[in-house]
This record gives structure tokens, C-alpha cells and sequence, in this order.
């Protein structure tokens, strides 16, 4: 079965815009109910958790009304990160897990991510036969059997309790100075409370959602505010989430960002070191830098490439059994410890190096030189296919041809916007530019940009 509505990570558009419409995520959300009751008995339950964006107040009640008609007891979490949305949806012992984020993306979109009973995301096949029940007759419950929905105050409590568990037992954050941008999102009280209590001086930017301003001049995805106050306060170091707080970019004590590469390259080296990197290898997607790759295997790792999507890496990890793996964004994924990516625990992780080594964030921010790589987005018309067009595969293969033996070229569809990525990595940087531009400016002389 394909999937229709579904990304690469779940349902996202533009609030009030098919697919993202309180009419869709109420079926939805029947589906998925149906889905998740299969045997038709009581009891089930469906965690919900949300980041701070206006219309997640519209698909939360969507979405409640449609798990409750098909029998499903719902309990709504509030504003809590995504991972804590797979942890909650395990430790709570729930068939299902929902998150409404559109992460990085502005207030305008919003999102919604599916968790099994096990915390993970769900397979593409799962979310298939949802999609198959939801362009069906909805079986909906009795009247008798109508599920109930309550609020749980507790739940980003048990998750802060959880994330601090991963820091070394009897290390403290005392005398660091900490930097956390929460990007006005979904870990705004989260992430500087777990700090503030692990002993660190913490210092909070982006902690005042309002409903439109999550990622807008902060977090992940821009870091200059970060950077900034860095500097103006003498600061140790930055942790910058993004809306969803499942991915998190470093900042050193001068401002310089660390990206999801440069922090899987130190902790595949630490955790190589201490054995316990399983099967000697780290995860990571076709966009991670060719540095990474050639950095891992002078240290004997191996780096094995997804497609872009951390729940490909997640996917990929569990087939072969190994424990760390991320994209470059700044998904880090650590299964020792959570079923997603996990912006705050990362950022725990990389201060725990800083404290065990006594080493300033900037010894331990890079750890390779990045090959020049350049990435471009163009947008497109819905309902056109480009990469299909043929002067933009003749750009593509001319591009390729003079890569040959010097670098490499990836070109894509976003799986959550309508974006063709195109990105190119090359020492020879005045080709590199001449190769992405090439590729870029037939797909706008197509006229779908």
C-alpha cells in the first residue's frame, strides 16, 4: 500500500490547509483509533502531546473527538517535547502516541506524528493501512463504549525525571554557564528546568511562546540569538532545540555551531572508546557530510547512510542493532536511552563530556573538517513533477559527470514541504557552486519555482 497523506515524519501542511484540517485530523484520529482497537475491547488509551503553535488547540480537539468516537480514552500531556512523547506513550502504557508539531517549520504549519505502543514511530506500512481506514467507513463505538479524555499535569514531569537519569550518577553542572534556546516551542519550560536542577547557571532565550512566534528568529535553525547572547554573557555553552525539541544544534564559548554531524562524531569516538558503541557503527543519512565518513573510518567506525528522516535512521538502527545515529540537522539518536530523537538529552550528553574531561566546549565541537558542501532549496507547484522534466535531469547528469571522483551530488523532494533539495559536496568550491547553481536554475526556468 502507498501512502498519501503521510511524509517522512507523519501528516504536516499548513494549518487550516488540507491535509492539515480539523476535518482530516478528526477522521484521523477515528482511523487511527480503529487501527490501534483492533479487538474491539475497552481500555485502550492514546497519549497526546503537542508544541505551543495557535492551531495546535484546533487538531488537538480534532483528533480527540475522533480517537473518543472509536472508543479510545485520550490523555492530553500539554506542551511537551516530541520524545517525551514517545517515552510517555511507552511508560504509560499507552497503544498509541500522538504528537502535533510541524518542528522546525514556521507557525503556520503544524504536524502530526503517530508512536506505536513502543514508543516509535510508526512504520510506512502502518501509517498505509491507517490511510486505508481513514478513506473508509469508520466503524465507530457504541454509545456505551465512547472513549473519555483528561488532562495529565504530570507527564512533562516524568519525562524532565527521565532525561536526567542520563547524566553521569553523581556529576553535577556546577559552574557552567548554560545557554538554552528553546525556540518559543515545545521544551520551553522542559529543557531549562532539567539544566537549572543538574546544578548548571542557565541562562533561557525562547521561552515565551505566544502561539506564532516558535522558530521565528531562534532555536535550531537560527542560532544567531544564541550566538549572541553567548557572547554578551561570557556563557560556556549553547543548546538550541527546535520547536519540537527533537533536534539541537551546539555552540561553543565563542558562538561557533556545532551541527548533528559534529556532535555523532564525538560521541561515536567516546562511546567507541568505551565500548559501547554497538557493532562499531553510527547511522546517519545521505546528507551528512563526506568529513563525518572519512573522520569514522580513520577511527575503524562505520558510518551507514539512510535516506533523509530520522525514523529511517531509527529504522535502520533497529534492524541491525546499533545505538547511535542522527542526521546533520541535529536529530540525535541515542536508543539507550530514547525511541527518537532527543534535542535535550544530546545537549546533556555533550556537557557531560564538558564536565567528565574538564574541557571547554570548543575542544570538543569539532571534531573533523567539513568537505565545502552547499545546499539549496527550491520550491515548487504542487502537482508538478520537475525532477521529471528533461532539462533538469540533463543538469543533473552534466553535474554528476564533473563531480566524478571529486565529490558527489544528492538531489531530492522534501517529504515535508513543496522543496527540491539539491546539495553538493566538493573541495573545489567554484565547482561546487557552478553545479548546484546549474541544477537550480533550470528547475525555476521550468516555471514551477
Amino acid at each position: 500500500m502507498t501512502r498519501k497523506i503521510f511524509g517522512t515524519d507523519g501528516v504536516r501542511g499548513r494549518a487550516n490547509s488540507y491535509p492539515m484540517t480539523a476535518d482530516l485530523a478528526l477522521r484521523l484520529g477515528a482511523a487511527a483509533g480503529r487501527y490501534f482497537r483492533k479487538d474491539g475491547t475497552n481500555g485502550h488509551r492514546v497519549v497526546i502531546g503537542k508544541d505551543t503553535r495557535l492551531s495546535g488547540y484546533m487538531i488537538e480537539n480534532a483528533l480527540t473527538a475522533g480517537l473518543t468516537s472509536t472508543g479510545m480514552n485520550v490523555l492530553l500531556l500539554g506542551p511537551v517535547p516530541t520524545p517525551a512523547v514517545g517515552f510517555l506513550t511507552h511508560s504509560m502504557r499507552a497503544d498509541v502516541g500522538i504528537m502535533i508539531s510541524a518542528s522546525h517549520n514556521p507557525h503556520q504549519d503544524n504536524g502530526i506524528k503517530l508512536f506505536g505502543p513502543d514508543g516509535y514511530k510508526l512504520s510506512d506500512e502502518a501509517e498505509a493501512e491507517i490511510e486505508a481506514l481513514l478513506e473508509g467507513e469508520i466503524d465507530y463505538a457504541r454509545p456505551e463504549n465512547i472513549g473519555r479524555a483528561r488532562r495529565i499535569d504530570d507527564g512533562r514531569r516524568g519525562y524532565m525525571e527521565f532525561a536526567k537519569t542520563t547524566f553521569p550518577t553523581g556529576r553535577r553542572l556546577n559552574g557552567l554557564k548554560v545557554v538554552v534556546d528553546c525556540a518559543n516551542g515545545a521544551a520551553y519550560r522542559a529543557a531549562p528546568e532539567v539544566l537549572w536542577e543538574l546544578g548548571a547557571e542557565v541562562i533561557s532565550i525562547g521561552t515565551s511562546p505566544n502561539g506564532t512566534n516558535i522558530n521565528a528568529g531562534c532555536g535550531s535553525t537560527d542560532t544567531a540569538l544564541a550566538a549572541r547572547t553567548i557572547r554578551e554573557t561570557g556563557a560556556d555553552v549553547g543548546i538550541c532545540l527546535d520547536g519540537d525539541a527533537d533536534r539541537v544544534m551546539i555552540l561553543d564559548e565563542n558562538g561557533e555551531v556545532a551541527d548533528g554531524d559534529q556532535i555523532m562524531a564525538l560521541f561515536a569516538s567516546r562511546w567507541a572508546e568505551a565500548q559501547r558503541l554497538k557493532g562499531n557503527t553510527l547511522v546517519a543519512t545521505v546528507m551528512s557530510n563526506l568529513g563525518l565518513e572519512r573522520y569514522l573510518g580513520g577511527q575503524g567506525i562505520t558510518l551507514e547512510r539512510t535516506p533523509v528522516g530520522d525514523r529511517y535512521v531509527v529504522e535502520r538502527m533497529r534492524a541491525g542493532g546499533w545505538n547511535l545515529g542522527g542526521e546533520q540537522s541535529g536529530h540525535i539518536v541515542m536508543t539507550d536511552y530514547a525511541t527518537t530523537g532527543d534535542g535535550l538529552i544530546a545537549g546533556l550528553q555533550f556537557l557531560s563530556a564538558m564536565v567528565e574531561g574538564d574541557r571547554r566546549a570548543s575542544d570538543l565541537s569539532v571534531s573533523f573538517a567539513r568537505v565545502p558542501q552547499l545546499l539549496k532549496n527550491v520550491r515548487y507547484a504542487a502537482g508538478t513533477e520537475p525532477l521529471a522534466l528533461a532539462n533538469v535531469k540533463n543538469a543533473i547528469g552534466d553535474a554528476e559527470a564533473r563531480l566524478n571522483g571529486s565529490g558527489r551530488l544528492l538531489i531530492r523532494k522534501s517529504g515535508t514541504e513543496p522543496l527540491i533539495r539539491v546539495m553538493a559536496e566538493c573541495e573545489d568550491e567554484t565547482l561546487l557552486t557552478q553545479v548546484v547553481d546549474g541544477i537550480v536554475a533550470e528547475v525555476e526556468a521550468a516555471g514551477v519555482s
